[in-house]
């Protein structure tokens, strides 16, 4: 029987006033002190409030119409090379700031892709609303104190900030999706700072398996428990230079549109990834840095792997000091009590997969000016063994009394320590370099395949198989990178 016209109105009134009440007449926030009333403090950057009764995490904002940065990662990854969810894989930053409407919050993503480097507000406000921009939340006000707001960001936090159930749809293992009864907030790295804060939260896909790759890693492949990570993170200071880039010279870079560029010169301007690097004395042919780059080494690599990373990492300080540097590129074991998450330090991380699979080298960088803010190394420990096989068939040392197997390990930390050199190269900034094997190994930035000598008994020889310390290329490449020019030097003549 159809419903009755008044009951259908009453329906629909009713229905407005349930559903259109949050955002059409929200209720009458709270005070601070009524609202954080016996929960935990997490004071930092945005300091936060953790309710360990109902498992909300409140977070306190004052900084309106401010930029930030705000970078997603995964802490504890699934295992499998194939899949691609390692343990520290962390995504591009973004430039994101907080916004308010009446009782809403919105968090917008900033679009730095088109820009007017003019110092003219109108041209630039012609083409910042020339180009959408992204909400990737909204929040309502839950408590306030004059300009300080507390809006409940439990979803916002327990969500797939790192999107690693896309990839496993993607790969076709399966239709998985967050499952919020299995989430919830890791607060052993859940922690802030004065210039960042960190929130870590255990999330779990549930779905039917119908990959191999994800059968092969996990326990029940039906419920895929991850850990994810989310940083909101002061932007840099200024006085960073940005450096346009030359393609003679080897830097990966990040591309915009500068609408701003006169009619005889293109749109398209590319600013080079590089670290920040100052000197004491800029008059100085040889100076010490303001800050040093460092670099650190995962612990969990064991020895003597870690030895190898430690030693072929640190070569890069032989470019820096081509560079006019002293002692401004270091690396050391990371501090037991630092989280590797943490976007404050560059990181060389030593990742276990099922399977032998790909090492690489990236960095974090700021959209804004291509400034390096995290480094971060990707070694997969399984190389090391299979480098070792490759030896062992070259070799074959089987006979009687020729089992030394000393030239095999000797000449896989060779090649553990070119290849942190290598890694390490790339969150310098540096892409490969793929002619200096011909050119008296001129870079660790090309892929060198072993040299293997022969002696006068036909035996074969490791012992140099790889070369030791940077090449001459990666010291020229370093210095126009890094080099601080005098004031009012053209950089690109």
């Amino acid at each position: 029987m159809p419903m009755p016209k008044y009951l259908l109105g009453a329906f629909f009134l009713c229905a407005c006033c349930t559903f259109g009440g949050q955002r059409g007449a929200p209720a009458e926030p709270q005070t601070f002190a009524a609202r954080t009333a016996g929960l935990r403090k997490i004071d930092g950057f945005f300091p936060m409030y953790w309710d360990e009764h109902t498992g909300r995490m409140w977070l306190e904002i004052e900084r309106f119409n401010q930029e930030f940065l705000y970078v997603t990662a995964l802490s504890a990854g699934v295992g499998s090379n194939d899949l691609g969810l390692d343990r520290g894989k962390m995504n591009e930053p973004v430039v994101v700031q907080f916004e308010r409407s009446g009782p809403r919050i919105l968090l917008i993503e900033s679009n730095y892709r088109f820009r007017a480097s003019s110092s003219d507000p109108a041209e630039q406000r012609s083409v910042r609303d020339s180009f959408a921009r992204s909400t990737l939340w909204g929040f309502d006000v839950g408590a306030e104190d004059g300009s300080r707001v507390l809006v409940d960001a439990t979803a916002f936090f327990l969500r797939d900030a790192a999107r690693a159930s896309e990839a496993l749809i993607r790969q076709r293992q399966g239709q998985y999706r967050v499952d919020p009864t299995r989430c919830d907030f890791y607060l052993p790295l859940t922690k802030a700072f004065p210039k960042n804060t960190e929130i870590e939260t255990t999330i779990t896909f549930t779905g039917e398996p119908t990959g191999a790759f994800i059968r092969e890693v996990t326990p029940s492949p039906d419920a895929v428990t991850v850990r994810e990570h989310q940083s909101f993170v002061a932007l840099p200071e200024p006085g960073y230079k940005p450096r346009l880039q030359d393609p003679r010279a080897g830097y990966f870079s990040s591309t915009f549109m500068d609408f701003s560029a006169p009619v005889d010169e293109s749109v398209f301007k590319r600013y080079i990834s590089r670290h920040r690097l100052e000197k004491k004395d800029p008059n100085a042919a040889i100076s010490d840095p303001v800050e040093p780059i460092v670099y650190y080494v995962d612990p969990g690599a064991p020895e003597p792997v870690r030895a190898a990373l430690l030693e072929g990492a640190s070569w890069w300080n032989q470019a820096f000091e081509a560079a006019g540097y002293r002692n401004a590129f270091q690396v050391k074991v990371l501090p037991p009590d630092v989280d590797p998450m943490d976007l404050r330090y560059n990181l060389i991380q030593w990742v276990h997969r099922s399977t032998r699979g790909w090492s690489n080298g990236a960095s974090l960088t700021d959209p804004r000016t291509g400034e390096i803010i995290k480094g971060i190394v990707t070694l997969g420990s399984l190389r090391a063994h299979q480098d070792y096989l490759i030896f062992e068939g070259l070799l074959a040392p089987y006979a009687a009394g020729q089992e030394d197997t000393k030239p095999l390990n000797d000449a896989v930390y060779a090649r553990l320590r070119q290849l942190a050199a290598h890694e390490v190269g790339h969150t310098l900034g540096l892409a490969h370099n793929y002619i200096a094997s011909t050119q008296g190994r001129a870079s660790v930035m090309d892929y060198p395949g072993p040299r293997i000598d022969i002696r006068a008994d036909n035996t074969l020889d490791l012992s140099n198989a790889y070369a030791v310390g940077i090449g001459e290329w990666d010291k020229v490449a370093i210095t126009w990178g890094y080099s601080q020019f005098p004031s009012g030097t053209d950089e690109h003549q």
